[in-house]
């Protein structure tokens, strides 16, 4: 009999509509697999929803708050169901990006220097000389993100709007010129490295990720054969310094520009990164090899629990 599989998307974070993207092309992989699949569209009505299910396995879709932070793994454990990606701890410490600094800097990952401070402090003066890179601490998908650039006068006013939803506090970050690289990580491996392009704008924004050729891939990044391994062996340090298991996905910017400093930081670690049609993760997998498909059941028979 087919393994009974609940794939968990939608929920309620600003990353609902990716996570249903993620979710449907993931359910159907698994159908096509030979899995016994059950859509789950997130509510908060979800711990009823799964012991009424009883899935085998739980498969992780979610994005965002809620999904990735360890809160639906934490109750994946408390009901004995064996999930895809990381644990609680990991998932909370790489979501808290702060957090994931620190603990990845201690394991001798670099990291841009930064420091979290009060919003409406960061929208009064600036916290760093420009450029520099405001964040939510525990946001995805570039939500919330501002870059302040070189010469500007006044500090983010956006920051002091009533409607601001990404939390009090924010990180701010030194800005790093130069190459958006991304690698993902599966199980024990570092796999390919991607160079991200924005076809419009300036930067790897919610639309360069999500919108139909927002962005350009180019696969293998068309950098030096010893950066190439630095940031595999960058991606997967990160990776286990944090924990995670199954498949991650680590953001790097890389300045090779002229008369640059040739930094290679690891910005974030992702462990719920999307599986969308125009995902990288997806496309890193195939470049190794392995079919959406053959990449979905991977991690589903990598499901467990209490690690």
């Amino acid at each position: 009999m087919s393994k009974h599989v609940a794939v968990l998307m939608g929920g309620w974070s600003s990353e609902r509509s990716v996570s249903l993207n993620s979710g449907i092309a993931c359910a159907r992989a698994l159908e096509g697999r030979g899995y016994r699949v059950t859509p789950v569209d997130v509510g908060p009505d979800i711990a009823t929803v799964l012991t009424a299910l009883r899935p085998e396995v739980a498969f992780n879709a979610l994005h965002g708050p809620a999904g990735e932070d360890g809160t639906i793994q934490g109750l994946l454990e408390l009901l004995k169901i064996p999930y895809t990606h990381s644990g609680v701890l990991a998932s909370a410490l790489a979501m808290h990006k702060e957090r994931a600094k620190t603990i990845m800097k201690a394991a001798g990952v670099s990291v841009p220097e930064g420091r979290v401070v009060n919003r409406h402090d960061a929208a009064r003066a600036h916290p760093l000389t420009p450029p520099y890179v405001v964040k939510p601490i525990a946001e995805g998908s570039s939500m919330g993100v501002i870059i302040v650039r070189e010469g500007r006068s006044h500090p983010p006013q956006e920051l002091s709007r009533e409607d601001w939803a990404f939390g009090e506090q924010v990180l701010v970050e030194t800005y790093v010129a130069g190459r958006e690289l991304t690698c993902a990580v599966m199980g024990d491996r570092a796999l390919g490295v991607i160079e991200i392009k924005p076809a419009s704008g300036e930067w790897y924004d919610f639309d360069a990720k999500y919108a139909e050729g927002g962005s350009i891939h180019v696969l293998p990044a068309e950098i030096k054969p010893n950066v190439y391994q630095h940031v595999q062996e960058l991606s997967l340090t990160a990776h286990q310094a944090l924990g995670c298991r199954g498949v991650s996905r680590a953001d790097l910017r890389y300045d090779d520009t002229p008369g640059g400093t040739g930094a290679l930081v690891v910005l974030e670690v992702n462990t719920q990164p999307g599986m969308t049609q125009t995902s990288l993760v997806p496309e890193i997998a195939a470049h190794a090899g392995l079919s959406f498909g053959e990449l979905v059941q991977w991690m589903v028979e990598d499901a467990t629990l209490g690690r």
